[in-house]
């Protein structure tokens, strides 16, 4: 499961970023965001029958809290900003790579202070070769 969950991401996020971009610029983009949501409920419930509940759907529905409700909104500006940031113009191979060492560089302080997460010496390195890195792909 640990290389099979990864390998999931990483390829659903290879064609999300292509998909995305591919997205043509006279569609609405929160009518794109309600149909591919659409979907997504529709391939959820198709899946849910490999993810059986273990508790029942009411009880499982009560096992719920702000935070998946939260993030529903979270992730409809991941999406909006996405498209909106290709539509002005950002490269597809760019655009992911800024958004994604920028989001990393945040969520280290906030691993260490929410979640009591460790950081090596090693793990600061790479951080600084990773703002290294999206100093140069930024450069002009």
């Amino acid at each position: 499961m640990f290389l099979f969950s990864m390998s999931l991401t990483v390829i659903s996020n290879a064609l999300y970023h292509v998909l995305q971009k591919s997205i043509p610029g006279a569609a609405h983009p929160l009518l794109s965001l309600i149909a591919t949501y659409a979907m997504a409920v529709v391939a959820c419930l198709a899946l849910l029958p490999f993810f059986p509940f273990k508790a029942g759907l009411v009880q499982s529905l009560r096992e719920l809290n702000w935070v998946s409700y939260g993030l529903g909104f979270a992730i409809i500006g991941l999406e909006l900003g996405f498209l909106l940031a290709y539509r002005a113009g950002w490269n597809v191979s760019l655009g992911a790579i800024v958004s994604n060492v920028a989001v990393t560089i945040l969520l280290v302080p906030i691993g260490m202070l929410l979640f009591r997460e460790k950081v090596s010496a090693m793990n600061l390195a790479g951080i600084a070769v990773c703002i290294i890195g999206l100093v140069m792909v930024n450069y002009r």
